[in-house]
């Protein structure tokens, strides 16, 4: 199944002829169908995957292999995790009808679709509702007979329409995948937990200086850049993690209008940041209806 670098470089020739074609047919798909989902790496989170698109003569258009790195077949029997919620619409091996081995397929609405292949074992079966990040199979190398893989999960997003024209672009965490080949790191919630850190939602230089709980539904935290003289300020939740739901984030400068970030996010609201100094400042936020508010401190 793998390439040679002879077959690979003949493929991108006949890929790029085509691609003009492709591009418009892709597009006109992924237009007649809903909103994107905001899909994460199938991955438990945390976790660097390296995803090549070119990695297979099987491939007509943006499908990705991934593998962990290592030695061969290192990452068989990894977890496998669905990339959004939906419901589960394929979970067979497919015998000799293709080269998908189990196959795993999940209907996430509006006309968008994910399908896991080469699974070594499959974790869920047709009919079950799965969430964001749930188990739904092991990576594997199962495939038709007589055709010997190494282990790597096949990954494709689809819409409604017909092959190859409604594989479409893989995004994940809302950004698109860097084609042809990119190592990715998972986003993709793990046992309920927020998968940023303070620190990297506000950017280099800043580091946590406080901190408070926003009730039971997450934490919001108050960073300073010793650099620039900044503050920073960001509320990470703990609840409803991967679900866009009202969570916001502000800062005060003492004699300054406050700066407010709210809506419905998925994983933080923030970073909100200003120059302060030795200013005092105010700073909280909240999730839900769950929510902290500080007075002026931090003064020097």
């Amino acid at each position: 199944m793998k390439l040679s670098r002879a077959i690979t470089l003949c493929l991108a020739l006949v890929m790029g002829l085509a691609g003009t074609a492709a591009v418009a047919t892709t597009a006109s798909a992924a237009d007649e169908a809903g909103p994107r989902p905001a899909f994460q790496l199938p991955f438990p989170c945390g976790q660097t995957w390296n995803g090549n698109q070119s990695a297979s003569s099987a491939h007509r258009s943006w499908e990705i292999d991934f593998n962990r790195g290592g030695s061969a077949g290192a990452d068989l029997g990894d977890t496998v995790v669905a990339a959004a919620g939906g419901t589960v619409v394929i979970s067979s091996h497919q015998g000799s009808t293709n080269g998908y081995g189990n196959l795993v397929k999940i209907d996430h609405g509006g006309g968008w679709y994910t399908y896991y292949a080469h699974l070594r074992v499959r974790s869920v079966a047709v009919g079950d509702q799965v969430r964001l990040g749930q188990r739904i199979g092991e990576v594997g190398n199962t495939s038709k007979p007589g055709n010997n893989i190494s282990p790597h999960l096949h990954y494709e997003v689809r819409t409604d329409g017909s092959y190859p024209g409604n594989i479409q672009p893989a995004y994940f965490d809302g950004v698109r995948f860097g084609y042809p080949i990119q190592n990715v790191t998972s986003k993709n919630t793990c046992a309920g937990k927020n998968p940023y850190s303070a620190a990297e939602v506000c950017g280099d230089g800043y580091r946590v200086i406080d901190s408070a709980a926003v009730g039971g539904s997450g934490v919001v935290y108050l960073l300073y850049n010793s650099g620039n003289q900044h503050n920073c300020v960001t509320t990470l939740k703990s609840r409803s993690i991967g679900t866009a739901t009202p969570t916001s984030a502000y800062l005060e400068v003492q004699g300054s209008a406050r700066k407010t970030d709210s809506g419905d996010f998925s994983y933080y609201a923030g970073p909100v940041s200003a120059a302060a100094g030795r200013t005092c400042v105010k700073w909280g936020g909240s999730v839900g209806s769950d929510s902290y508010h500080s007075d002026f401190e931090h003064c020097d």
